[in-house]
């Protein structure tokens, strides 16, 4: 697998801390909430991964932050249905 870099990233991000905080928030989504990878994993590191996400445009800012809200508006609804005792 070939070396990613910081300015293949940057070629989809604005800058090199929104790069920091995209590729934390989606490392912790694979490592923590169990989303799968849209990239080959290649044994590497949920880091790693993340940050080869970014570099094929396949994981934007924007794109996170819609599957935040998806996440929030689910959660939302579950808290509805979930029967007060």
């Amino acid at each position: 697998m070939a070396r990613i870099t910081v300015e293949d990233c940057l070629d989809n991000v604005d800058n090199r801390f929104e790069l920091v905080m995209l590729a934390a928030k989606r490392a912790r989504q694979m490592a923590i909430g169990g989303r799968d990878p849209l990239v080959e994993d290649d044994s590497d590191k949920a880091t790693v991964i993340a940050l080869r996400e970014i570099a094929e445009g396949l994981i934007t800012p924007e794109v996170l932050a819609r599957e935040s809200e998806i996440e929030a508006e689910e959660e939302l609804a579950a808290s509805f249905e979930t029967p007060i005792l």
